[in-house]
């Protein structure tokens, strides 16, 4: 390999390196770390949280209207998630994809529980729990309300208690709330919820005060406490939204207290925001038709941190002896890509697809995953889905790879007659360079040929990556053999001599998450190892060692990795190794493998 395009890999590697490395070392250890502590406040352990809920939000402008949030509450004790759900009445929830309940004080949708998704591949283990009431562990949930334009005026709040007709909510049966503010006006509460996540709720306002009301519609998502994150730079978790023209928002846990006020804001039409998690988002959707003002916000309560996504719509006046009807809808459940996108077309809710982090790559990463579900809808398997995509991939980049292994193989040609140019003006470098170009126009090589599409493919790469880090679809998809969740690391341990040694090395102080070595990033180093010697070795020293160390290094790195990407970046290797043979092959360029294993055993035999 020349020594432009061996800087090039070299280059390309060390930045692979940095982004894997920032994961490991310091994403990977948080990671495991708060998920530890989440399964423990899922399993109901009592956790030190300040109790409460903030009291009153700041105003976006000294003249602004009231705006929607929470109402006073009282602190309450935290306790338990059974016993903060007893201790209000409720309607059931039933329906296909969920389960849970309503909360009749301030109407909350805050128990919400996923049907098909369970913490672990085991099909005994509990269920996924999103929503939690305020007075939870975790207390995570949804409220829609109205503010006054007029002072003193009672409306219904958190502490209001609707009044039920007496049903179940499921799919096929919504179930009808009641509030009167004891002053005229009558809040009635229609709440539908279809098969999969979305929450529709249309209230139905009657006035009879005798005069014109004017009230403006909020709705919100609120979380108590810094939730749990994956804590990968890769994939975004926390606030996130559409409004208007504005485009996806995404201030994290961290950032939105770095605005002025811990607050953003944004106005619109069109759009939705709430909370995105790896898998799993609430968020709340406005009228697509009607102007409003949100706001990604955060407050001190007691000691921590709470954190908001919200929306104040446009005043609705309602005439004396008249009503209103106002519509809008909670999202609670699993992102979904193929969801997703039918929310966005049938309900017209704008950009909706992007509560799924695709990254800069969209319109490469979202086309990769339709392929690689497509595929995975013939085969049942995605291991088997990565594999064939793997392949696709490696197809449609042959005749770039064809040229560029081709050009390599060139340089490799008249490797002698460059040593010699070098050697002859070694102390003239503009006569050394002159004399290379002609070297290259006479045997018709482009030095950089072999660079592009190394360069193309990179977007590509990380596409893929990108695709089988974040979508749900991976998550607890089996493979063949101990991989029954590629998006987990490969369960099996060097260290522990494939589960002979009963301990846990990764809990080992410092040096801890070195030790997670499995069989397929064994297997990954292995087919790495390969492909560097699959070139001579280069003859700067500095060089040497760093593509000697590399697949060693890449091995620790990717040992904590979900299995699905080793799995691939070994089965990519291979394809790689294979590719570069049968191509050199053709073109009369000698493989340098054997000799370069040949020369390891020597090596050590001197020695």
């Amino acid at each position: 390999m020349p020594q432009n395009n061996r800087n090039l890999v070299l280059a390309m590697a060390l930045s692979i390196l940095v982004i894997i490395g920032w994961n490991y070392f310091f994403a990977a250890p948080q990671y495991q770390k708060e998920h530890s502590a989440q399964l423990a406040q899922q399993q109901g352990q009592p956790v030190q949280q300040a109790p409460g809920s903030p009291n009153s939000l700041p105003p976006r402008s000294p003249n602004a209207p009231p705006q929607g949030g929470p109402a006073n509450e009282t602190p309450q004790a935290i306790m338990t998630r059974d016993a903060a759900l007893a201790a209000t009445t409720r309607v059931p929830l039933d329906s296909t994809a969920l389960f849970g309940s309503i909360n009749l004080t301030g109407a909350r949708i805050d128990d919400v529980s996923l049907k098909a998704y369970r913490e672990t591949p085991n099909p005994k283990s509990p269920n996924i729990v999103l929503l939690s009431p305020s007075s939870a562990p975790t207390p995570y949930y949804a409220e829609i309300g109205y503010v006054s334009a007029t002072a003193g005026l009672p409306l219904p709040g958190a502490t209001t208690v609707w009044k039920s007709d007496g049903g179940k909510l499921t799919s096929e049966t919504p179930v009808t709330l009641t509030a009167d503010n004891g002053h005229g006006l009558i809040f009635h509460r229609r709440i539908a919820v279809d098969d999969h996540y979305m929450f529709t709720v249309t209230d139905t306002i009657e006035n009879k005060t005798g005069a014109a009301v004017t009230l403006y519609p909020y709705s919100l998502v609120t979380r108590h406490g810094k939730p749990k994150t994956s804590g990968y730079s890769v994939l975004h978790e926390g606030m996130v939204g559409v409004v208007g023209d504005s485009g996806v928002q995404e201030p994290t846990y961290d950032s939105i207290l770095k605005e002025a006020n811990a607050t953003q804001t944004l106005s619109g039409t069109g759009g939705w925001l709430g909370f995105t998690d790896k898998y799993w988002g609430a968020v709340v959707v406005p009228d697509q038709h009607v102007n409003y003002q949100g706001a990604f916000r955060a407050w001190d309560d007691n000691g921590h941190k709470d954190y908001q996504a919200d929306y104040r719509a446009d005043p609705i006046t309602i005439a004396a002896g008249a009503s209103s009807n106002v519509t809008s809808r909670v999202f609670a459940g699993a992102k979904e890509t193929r969801l997703l996108d039918a929310y966005q077309k049938d309900l017209g809710i704008e950009r909706f697809e992007l509560m799924i982090d695709w990254g800069w790559f969209y319109f490469i990463t979202k086309p990769m995953f339709w392929l690689l579900d497509s595929i995975y809808k013939v085969v049942g398997n995605f291991g088997i889905a990565i594999l064939i995509v793997t392949v696709l991939i490696k197809a449609v980049f042959f005749p770039l790879a064809n040229r560029s292994y081709l050009s390599m193989a060139k340089m490799k040609a008249v490797q002698p007659q460059m040593t010699a140019i070098r050697e002859r003006y070694a102390d003239d470098k503009i006569k050394q360079q002159q004399e290379l170009m002609d070297l290259y126009k006479r045997e018709k090589i482009n030095p950089v040929s072999g660079c592009l599409p190394m360069i193309i493919q990179i977007p590509v790469f990380f596409s893929l990556y990108k695709v089988l880090f974040i979508t749900i679809e991976m998550r607890q998809a089996p493979f063949f053999g101990w991989i029954k969740d590629l998006s987990q690391p490969d369960p099996t341990n060097i260290f522990t001599l494939f589960g002979l040694l009963h301990y846990d090395p990764t809990v080992l102080p410092l040096v801890g998450h070195f030790l997670n070595i499995g069989i397929w990033p064994l297997i990954m180093g292995i087919s790495m190892f390969v492909q560097m010697k699959m070139n001579p070795e280069p003859p700067d020293p500095v060089q040497k060692q760093m593509f000697t160390w590399m697949p060693v290094i890449f091995t620790f790195m990717l040992g904590s990795f979900p299995s699905g990407l080793v799995i691939y970046w070994t089965w990519n290797n291979s394809l790689s190794v294979l590719q570069q043979s049968l191509i050199m092959a053709r073109a009369g360029v000698k493989i340098e493998l054997w000799d370069n294993l040949a020369n390891i055993f020597r090596k050590k035999a001197t020695t």
